[in-house]
């Protein structure tokens, strides 16, 4: 490579880290929580899920109390498990008859506890782990503006990985054995930042292409639309599986309701391991009712096999859309393998601990990103006015960053001493905790301050937790572990060894603090 392509692609390397490192350090912190979203909302509503991601078995006492409260005849019904929480998401279309009450002409969307019936709407049901799950990606941004500017940084993201494996290239090999922690400051950060960089560029590769898929796919969907649809939406989101199919009302009363369990059974018995997580019914007590099961077989069975059959009630006839056992179609292929990549939710806890691991290292690689770009222009030969600002710009970036850390275990502190806690309270209490801690760090000018304080106050915190959580919830970790309920007993786990964690890295930091000038 000659040394004009290395250095534009250094320069770009720099400038196209420095631009995004706030934004990819939020997506990679929060992310690294989102592993564990399932098991935050257990924790925090004190509830396991009742069957992980799958539906749970009382179906038909789930549809009777929803034919109670709203009426089911001639309606489109949906029952769904996006996560492994306890609550249905219950989806139900206005009813194709003309003859029902005024509400049954109205749709509806919530979530059904299938244990005590409860319901919420979404806003009611929001939970902390749905607010990390969301904030890693900018939904609390206007949609979609907080989508678009996810996915750009995780192109951008994308084009920082691949100039940095260029520019590294000849040297990846021996640079990633080299660590010199008696160097000068910056040959530290440099070393950390190789290091650990070519150690997550895997799961950071995986991470950049599949996030900037699912946030700009919208971008890509549309000259599809265009060049290849003659601007017909509905056709391409048809072709793309996302609209469900839609079957005729005949507007003739079904002789006998059918058991829909005895569907469930049946689609259990016939596919061994078979992951149920949706139910659609669509003309409900029609005679051209039709019911559709969906699912996946248990990633132990195999990695892609969805699973989908449909049941028609009036006739009998069953008809097998998506087999399991078969190999999947290149669409399934590409989403499910998308999602799964992302997600990492094919492995159990141990992939997901990893991943958490790997997104923890890669805000370590930010971090030292940011801290290389600072030391390189804390240089005698530049202004006083150009490095106080590069020193105002790292200190502004920096407290971002580290606040997030304490800000995140005062949350989930809050979260058990009000409950139930709410979308608006998570709000006020996250973003104005950071807002307030930043600010607070930004003034302190000392960087070494910053890691110090948000280490230990981190850790403080973090021990806390499971505190709160036996004390607000009477729910001790090792009783809920003793019961079964993991998901609930390895959040405090988590927090446990996090803190411990944190604790030991700010005993380790005994370096001499370095006061930052600025304004």
């Amino acid at each position: 490579m000659g040394k004009r392509i290395y250095n534009i692609l250094f320069n770009l390397h720099t400038v196209s880290g420095i631009v995004i490192s706030v934004a990819l350090y939020v997506i990679f912190f929060t992310g690294s929580f989102s592993f564990f979203r399932d098991d935050i909302v257990a924790w925090e509503r004190s509830e396991e899920a009742v069957k992980e991601d799958h539906l749970p078995p009382n179906i038909n006492e789930i549809l009777e109390h929803i034919d109670d409260s709203y009426g089911l005849d001639g309606r489109d019904i949906n029952l769904k498990t996006y996560y492994a929480e306890r609550a249905v998401a219950v989806n139900l279309t206005p009813s194709k008859e003309s003859l029902v009450s005024d509400k049954a002409k109205q749709g509806a969307f919530f979530y059904l506890d299938p244990v005590n019936f409860e319901e919420q709407s979404y806003i009611e049901s929001y939970s902390l782990g749905e607010f990390l799950y969301r904030l890693h990606f900018f939904a609390q941004i206007y949609y979609p503006v907080g989508y678009y500017l996810s996915g750009f940084v995780a192109f951008f993201f994308l084009f920082a990985i691949i100039t940095g494996v260029l520019i590294h290239w000849k040297k990846i090999v021996p640079n990633f054995y080299t660590f010199r922690p008696w160097a000068k400051l910056k040959t530290i950060w440099t070393d950390t930042h190789t290091a650990l960089g070519i150690l997550g560029l895997p799961f950071q590769f995986i991470l950049a292409v599949t996030g900037a898929f699912f946030m700009l796919k919208a971008l890509l969907i549309a000259p599809s639309v265009m060049a290849l649809y003659d601007g017909n939406q509905d056709q391409l989101y048809e072709d793309l599986e996302f609209n469900k199919a839609a079957y005729a009302f005949s507007n003739q009363k079904l002789n006998a309701l059918p058991e829909i369990e005895t569907y469930a059974t049946q689609t259990l018995a016939k596919w061994n391991h078979f992951n149920l997580n949706e139910i659609s019914i669509s003309n409900y007590g029609d005679t051209n009712m039709q019911v559709t099961l969906n699912g996946f077989l248990d990633y132990t069975e195999k990695f892609n096999a969805p699973g989908s059959i449909t049941f028609k009630p009036a006739t009998g006839k069953t008809t097998i859309l998506k087999d399991p056992y078969k190999s999947a179609s290149y669409l399934d292929s590409v989403k499910n393998v998308m999602f799964r990549l992302h997600f990492g939710d094919y492995g159990g806890y141990f992939l997901r601990i990893v991943s958490f691991i790997l997104g923890i290292l890669s805000c370590i690689v930010i971090i030292s990103g940011v801290l290389i770009w600072l030391v390189a222009r804390d240089r005698k030969n530049l202004s006083e006015k150009k490095r106080l600002f590069y020193n105002r710009v790292a200190r502004i970036y920096m407290a971002i960053c580290l606040s997030m850390y304490p800000v995140t275990a005062l949350t989930f502190i809050a979260v058990k001493v009000i409950q139930p806690a709410g979308q608006s309270f998570l709000y006020w209490v996250y973003f104005g905790s950071w807002l307030i801690l930043s600010i607070f760090l930004i003034f302190k000018k000392d960087l070494k301050f910053m890691s110090n304080f948000c280490l230990l106050s981190g850790s403080i915190l973090g021990f806390l937790i499971p505190l709160a959580n036996g004390i607000f919830s009477d729910s001790w970790f090792w009783e809920q572990f003793a019961m079964g309920h993991l998901q609930i007993a390895f959040i405090d786990i988590f927090w446990l060894v996090l803190a411990l964690l944190s604790l030991f890295a700010f005993t380790k930091s005994k370096s001499p603090a370095k006061k930052i000038k600025g304004n």
